[in-house]
């Protein structure tokens, strides 16, 4: 009778643990974790997300030599005695996207940019990850996340790197905090 009561013991506890183990998520195993449906609140937040995503405009070519680009950008940069200011994300990124937007819209803000800095959009994605250019920068998209700004003075010196969350209010941007930023690194005369 003991050995039965172990036998079922063991085998009731053997499939309570295969069935806490098929509930849990996966962890790096071949397994498939059980997916758990989204609700309709999470589903419409998605599409709204896609829907501003295609309307705004794509500043991000994938296929630019991003360090020829710089280096007209340098040259430029030294004759007009501006800085470069360098948006670094890409076109997969709804924050990346809304800033350019928030930038190109918003009078005064475009008007500081246009007066004191050239302005780059340094692409990061699958087709072109800019590994070479973002190391000479110390990866600053590894650390912050995108979009990252990186602050060149005239002569293509990085002056600062700027992460972009602290620059946000709701699901936008913040005209003063972007404002303070631009402002901080303009030229020195």
């Amino acid at each position: 009778m003991k050995k039965l009561s172990l036998f079922a013991f063991l085998l009731l506890s053997t499939v309570a643990f295969s069935q806490e183990i098929k509930n849990t998520p996966e962890r790096n195993s071949g397994e498939k974790a059980l997916l758990v449906k989204p609700d309709n609140a999470e589903l419409e937040a998605k599409k709204k997300a896609a829907e501003e995503k295609a309307r705004l405009p794509k500043p991000y070519d994938p296929k630019a030599d991003a360090q020829k680009d710089i280096n007209q950008l340098i040259a430029k940069a030294k004759k007009e005695k501006k800085n470069i200011m360098i948006q670094a994300g890409g076109n997969w990124c709804i924050w990346c996207l809304r800033f350019n937007q928030f930038v190109q819209t918003t009078p005064e803000l475009k008007e500081l940019v246009d007066q004191n800095y050239l302005y780059y959009h340094l692409n990061y994605s699958p087709d072109n990850k800019n590994e070479k250019i973002f190391a000479q920068y110390g990866n600053p998209g590894e650390k912050f996340g995108y979009p990252v700004f990186i602050v060149l003075d005239k002569d293509g010196k990085m002056i600062h790197v700027q992460q972009s969350d602290v620059l946000e209010e709701g699901k936008g941007y913040s005209l003063e905090k972007v404002k303070e930023f631009f402002s901080s690194w303009t030229p020195k005369s």
